[in-house]
Order: C-alpha cells, then structure tokens, then sequence
C-alpha cells in the first residue's frame, strides 16, 4: 500500500466508496464521477502505479482485473448488452490517480473510440 494513494486508501477502508464487488485480490467500486450509467473502477488491492508499470510478472494482476470486470458486468446486469473496459494511462488520458484501475461502463449503447 502506497501511504499517499487515494485507492489504496479506499481498499484499505480509510475513505468510503460504494463497493460493488471484493475479491481477495481485487476491490471494484463506483466511480464517483460516471461517465455511463454504470461505471465501476476495478483496482488491485496490491499497489501498482498504472498500466504502463505492468510487467510479464504481473499477468495474474491483469488476469483477477479482467475476472472481477466480468464479474461486475453480471452482477449489474449489463454482461449481455454489451460493456466497455478501459485503462487510462498519463495525462493526456486525464488519469488523475496513480494506481492501476480497469473502468468498468455500461447501461447505454458507448460512442465510438474513433
């Protein structure tokens, strides 16, 4: 756990968050600025900084990341109407947490990526 990360704090109970899912690797919950009309952040609960921090070694990260999306997905009720799943790296992403996060968003048709 990284002392000065909001997530990490969040995982850890210090700030509240509005939990969707808990594994005993991950922790998935709502985001407190949606983008769709579900839209849930899936983070580790061991601290890495991004995406582009992720190395071979980290696999099983990514692998219990993508598993608790799918859970999150069926669990919402939007796993058979399509989601999006997507990692923000750096600023011009408008990444504003250093800890690697999955959004999870859903409950409506997305718009293009293009």
């Amino acid at each position: 756990m990284a002392s000065d990360c909001l997530f990490c704090k969040i995982i850890a109970g210090e700030i509240p968050s509005d939990e969707v899912v808990s594994t005993d690797t991950t922790y998935a919950f709502r985001d407190i600025n949606p983008q769709a009309p579900t839209h849930v952040l899936v983070v580790p609960r061991r601290h890495v900084d991004n995406v582009a921090a992720v190395t071979a070694a980290d696999g099983d990260v990514l692998a219990a990341l993508v598993t608790t999306a799918q859970q999150v997905a069926a669990k919402e009720g939007i796993a058979g109407s399509g989601y999006r799943l997507a990692f923000n790296v750096g600023d011009d992403a408008l990444n504003s947490v250093p800890h690697l996060h999955l959004h999870v968003m859903g409950g409506r048709q997305m718009g293009s990526m293009t």
